[in-house]
């Protein structure tokens, strides 16, 4: 194509580094522009990648008539409003997960981009990996059956990346939506995305970030120690049940004394057979009479620097018209919904129930 896509960054800080890189390697594309509230870091940004329109005012970005669209990779806080920002001025948007702080800013989102007419897609970037692709080839070739029950696990023993993460009034949570959120859309979409109808859930803050710990963090924030608040979950376990009958059991921490530093684990099954990615992709069924353990010999290990490409690229396509969106908005409401009725569950003690 003669035009390429002018696309611009908003927050152009740890994840953003992500999008750049991918946007820089598809052809159709321009980096265009880059908004980010410190100054110092948007100047240094600006320079590396050769980008000259910088903004500090989102508003002022997004005002511009020859961007086309934009990736918000801000703090969580800052999802919605900038989000709403783009979509009203016609720019299409790829928001970073969490879409947003709670449902109602999600559902903001969504009557904005219907408003506007242009694409709102949600960052959920463990849909591009290989383990996926090759899981939905077991899926469509009906390995697995009925899938009606999972176990999924993201868990650090003292992962807690500081910063803006820890912080409440700004993240909207601590490991249950930093973390939480990619095994459990990973399996409602192995699952075909039903939905979500109750959850019962707990969180413990029992641990914090532990400051007096030699061990270093293998996970910090770029703004990690301009401040000391810590005042989300350091573990949270939720049931979570969909409505045609199939059951999530989610762990996610920053804080837990376990064997290891770093535990992602996703289970599933199904009638007919049963699966786990930690990273490389198990299957477990029957076999003349026997039970069988395979393991996949495929690239299924899990890589951020591909999977960013690769959604970025989708995002792209979606863009030129070449493809249909695999991460939509709605989807991130979900998410939201699920993930507001395990913070008021582990509140009351109760089984909330999802309602639209």
């Amino acid at each position: 194509m003669d035009k390429k896509i002018k696309v611009g960054i908003i927050g152009v800080g740890g994840i953003a580094q992500e999008h750049i890189r991918a946007y820089r390697q598809n052809p159709n594309v321009e980096l265009y522009a880059f908004c980010d509230i410190n100054e110092e870091r948007l100047k240094n940004q600006g320079e590396t990648h050769g980008v000259t329109h910088l903004f500090t005012d989102v508003n002022e970005m997004v005002k511009l008539p020859e961007l086309d669209a934009v990736s918000v990779c801000t703090w969580n806080n800052g999802h919605a409003p900038c989000t709403i920002a783009a979509l009203k001025a016609g720019k299409d948007v790829l928001c970073e997960k969490p879409m947003a702080m709670n449902a109602e800013e999600a559902k903001a989102m969504i009557a904005a981009a219907e408003e506007s007419g242009r694409l709102l897609m949600i960052g959920f970037v463990r849909r591009y990996g290989n383990d996926m692709d090759v899981l939905q080839d077991f899926i469509k070739a009906d390995y697995f059956g009925e899938f009606y029950y999972s176990k999924v696990a993201y868990l650090r023993r003292n992962g807690c990346p500081g910063g803006w993460f820890a912080n409440k009034e700004l993240s909207g949570g601590g490991p249950l939506i930093d973390l939480g959120v990619h095994v459990i859309d990973f399996v409602r979409y192995a699952f075909g995305n039903p939905k979500p109808v109750s959850v019962y859930g707990a969180t413990f803050d029992k641990l914090k970030d532990r400051p007096g710990l030699k061990t270093k963090v293998g996970y910090a924030s770029v703004d990690a120690g301009k401040e000391r608040t810590y005042d989300v979950e350091d573990l949270a376990t939720a049931l979570i049940r969909f409505d045609d009958g199939k059951v999530i059991n989610v762990e996610a921490s920053f804080s837990l004394d376990m064997e290891h530093s770093n535990k992602g684990e996703i289970e599933l099954f199904g009638t007919k057979g049963g699966a786990k990615i930690n990273p490389s992709l198990h299957l477990y069924s029957t076999a003349n009479g026997y039970m069988v353990n395979t393991e996949i010999q495929a690239e299924t290990a899990l890589s951020f620097g591909g999977l960013f490409k690769k959604e970025i690229d989708h995002y792209v396509d979606c863009l030129l018209g070449k493809a249909e969106c695999r991460s939509p908005a709605i989807d991130g409401l979900r998410l939201m919904q699920i993930l507001d009725a395990i913070y008021k569950s582990a509140c009351t003690g109760h089984e909330v129930l999802i309602e639209d």
